[in-house]
C-alpha cells in the first residue's frame, strides 16, 4: 500500500464511547482513515464491509469472557493486520499478542496519536513501537538475547533457507504479509535488546550467535 493511500479500518470494542472516540480520531487524521465497520463482536471483521478492511483494531476484553486471544489468532492466520487496543497493560499480555501475530499492542491510555500512527503503520506493514510495547519488550529476562516465539523462529529459519518471502509463505501455508509481520517483530525484539538487525545478513548473524541456526544449515 502507498504510504499516502486511504486506509480502511474495522473497530471491535464493546464500549460505545470508545467506538465513537476512535472514529473521531481517525476522521481528524491528515491521511484519510475510514472506519468501515464497528461493533462489539469480532464478527464485524469477518463480514462485509469489515472483512475487506486494511486494519482490524481489536479490544482484547469483549463482554464477560477472558482475553480474545483465539480471535486474534484467527485474524492473524487469515492474513489480517491487527492492532490490539486494550485496557490491559501487563507485559505478559503484550508479549502474548505479539507472539500470536498482532501488528502491535497499545494500551487505551496511550491515546489518539499512538493509535493513529499504529493504524497507519499496520496498513503499510511497518512495525510500530508505542511506549507500553517498548517497555514490555525491554523487560525480557536475558538482556543479550530476545525471546522469540517458536513461530517466529520457524519463519526466520525458513526465510534464511529460501530465495524469497513468497517461498516461505508457500512452505508454511501463510501469507507473505504474515511472513513480513513475523520478521518485523523479530527485528523489533533484537533492536530492543541493543542488537539491531535491519538486514537479512545481520539477522543471519544474530541467529547464528544465538544458536537458532547452524552455518551448515544455510
Amino acid at each position: 500500500m502507498s504510504h499516502n493511500a486511504p486506509v480502511s479500518v474495522v473497530v471491535v470494542d464493546d464500549h460505545p464511547a470508545i467506538l465513537s472516540g476512535v472514529e473521531a480520531w481517525y476522521a481528524a487524521s491528515r491521511r484519510p482513515i475510514t472506519v468501515v465497520a464497528a461493533g462489539s463482536s469480532v464478527g464485524e471483521a469477518w463480514t462485509s464491509p469489515g472483512s475487506t478492511a486494511d486494519v482490524v483494531v481489536l479490544d482484547l476484553q469483549l463482554g464477560e469472557g477472558g482475553p480474545a486471544f483465539g480471535s486474534l489468532r484467527r485474524l492473524v492466520d487469515a492474513g489480517r493486520q491487527v492492532v490490539v487496543y486494550s485496557m490491559r497493560d501487563d507485559e505478559k499480555t503484550a508479549l502474548s499478542c505479539l507472539d500470536l501475530g498482532a501488528a502491535t499492542f497499545l494500551t487505551k491510555s496511550e491515546g489518539r496519536d499512538h493509535l493513529v500512527e499504529a493504524t497507519l503503520a499496520a496498513a503499510d506493514e511497518r512495525p510500530y513501537m508505542p511506549p507500553a510495547l517498548a517497555g514490555a519488550l525491554g523487560t525480557n529476562t536475558r538482556a543479550d538475547r530476545p525471546q522469540l516465539s517458536v513461530r517466529e523462529e520457524n519463519v526466520l529459519i525458513e526465510w534464511f533457507q529460501s530465495e524469497s518471502k513468497e517461498l516461505v509463505a508457500q512452505r508454511l501455508g501463510i501469507s507473505v504479509r504474515t511472513v513480513n509481520s513475523y520478521l518485523d517483530r523479530v527485528r523489533i525484539k533484537y533492536a530492543n535488546v541493543g542488537r539491531p538487525a535491519r538486514t537479512k545478513a545481520s539477522l543471519v548473524a544474530r541467529a547464528i550467535q544465538d544458536g537458532l541456526v547452524d552455518v551448515d544449515d544455510l
